[in-house]
């Protein structure tokens, strides 16, 4: 009964962790389910030291399942080797969603707070969603002390949401990758890196619409105080708002993806607040087309959202072929917002 439960445990974890070739606009509920790839992991594991205890001799039951599951497990756990050696000529990269400076409700002086991380940290491309417009003209004065190109595209002026980037490489020219939205977009700039026209994609994909009294009503069901029917009744309306914001998501990363093969004659630096988990179509398409630095670079779980029993990683940065990948990580120290940053070292004309 225990190795039929082990082997039931693993073919989920596997069906799971490829549900991220499923587009969300065709399956919107199945979409989802790749947020629940880590219990499966953490199942797997119980059963892993079950047989250690209890019948050695099984215990090549949940290692098979790890093997098997390999591909996802090293989408959402990279257990790569930190390289202490990154190339003088590489380029530091930082993508961050700065929650329009708002200080993550900790700080006062939230902008502030994000200025001086930054100046400290000292990127050469700064990539910011919510980098509002509201702020621009004060913001570009401090910016301009350290970055000499600085541009952010306003979205929509009633939510608040801009897209900003601010670096020492000369921009060329921008365009608005077009697709439906009402506060969410694309943005492409053309850098002059040392010579060579460089294609840096910042993103803000579809939000999960999760309201606060959603978000709290899924905190009780985690600690058990929302149980049996109602704890089901409030976890389909959850998923409901989930499989709907996916569905929506799913065209504007199409539209990105379209973009990125259209201009494929340039290297491309892709950055961005997905909101979405690393099991996912989302993922899974900028994956098909542009390699995960993080996957290819970093280690653990990277999580770049830790909020309100919402823990994933959900920021991300993508590069070409023709671009080699260091050490990609997330700063946990860095809490001036509702994210956290992803950093990495970028050698343009590095193929991997």
């Amino acid at each position: 009964m225990v190795a039929g439960a082990n082997i039931a445990t693993i073919i989920l974890m596997i069906l799971v962790g490829y549900s991220d070739r499923l587009n969300p606009a065709d399956h919107p509920i199945l979409s989802c389910v790749g947020m629940t790839f880590p219990f499966f992991l953490l199942a797997n594991i119980f059963f892993l030291f079950f047989w250690l205890v209890f019948k050695i001799r099984m215990v090549w039951i949940p290692l098979l399942g790890y093997l098997l599951a390999y591909v996802p497990i090293s989408i959402y756990l990279p257990l790569n080797l930190r390289t202490s050696k990154v190339p003088e000529d590489a380029i530091k990269v930082v993508s961050y969603n700065v929650c329009a400076y708002g200080g993550n409700f900790k700080y006062e002086q939230g902008f502030e707070k994000v200025r001086d991380w930054l100046f400290e940290e000292d990127p050469d491309i700064v990539c910011l969603q919510e980098d509002v417009d509201t702020w621009r003209r004060y913001c570009f004065i401090h910016y301009k002390k350290k970055y000499a190109y600085n541009d952010t595209v306003l979205f929509n002026e009633e939510f608040m949401n801009g897209m900003g980037i601010h670096t020492r490489f000369p921009i060329i020219r921008r365009e608005r990758i077009p697709y439906r939205s009402l506060y969410n977009g694309s943005v492409a700039w053309y850098l002059n890196i040392n010579g060579d026209t460089v294609l840096v994609i910042n993103n803000h994909f579809e939000a999960t619409h999760i309201n606060k009294k959603a978000r709290h009503t899924y905190q009780e069901i985690l600690k058990g105080d929302i149980k049996g029917a109602a704890a089901r009744s409030e976890s389909q309306k959850l998923l409901v708002t989930l499989a709907e914001s996916a569905a929506k998501r799913a065209p504007q990363v199409q539209a990105v993806r379209r973009y990125i093969e259209e201009h494929s004659q340039y290297p491309i630096i892709l950055c961005g607040d997905f909101n979405d988990n690393p099991i996912s179509f989302s993922r899974h398409e900028m994956a098909e087309v542009l390699n995960d630095c993080f996957k290819s670079t970093g280690r653990g779980l990277g999580l770049s959202y830790k909020q309100k029993g919402f823990y994933f990683r959900i920021d991300h940065i993508f590069c070409s072929d023709d671009i080699k990948p260091y050490n990609c990580y997330v700063n946990h120290k860095m809490d001036a917002s509702d994210h956290y940053p992803m950093i990495c070292w970028l050698k343009i004309g590095g193929k991997d």
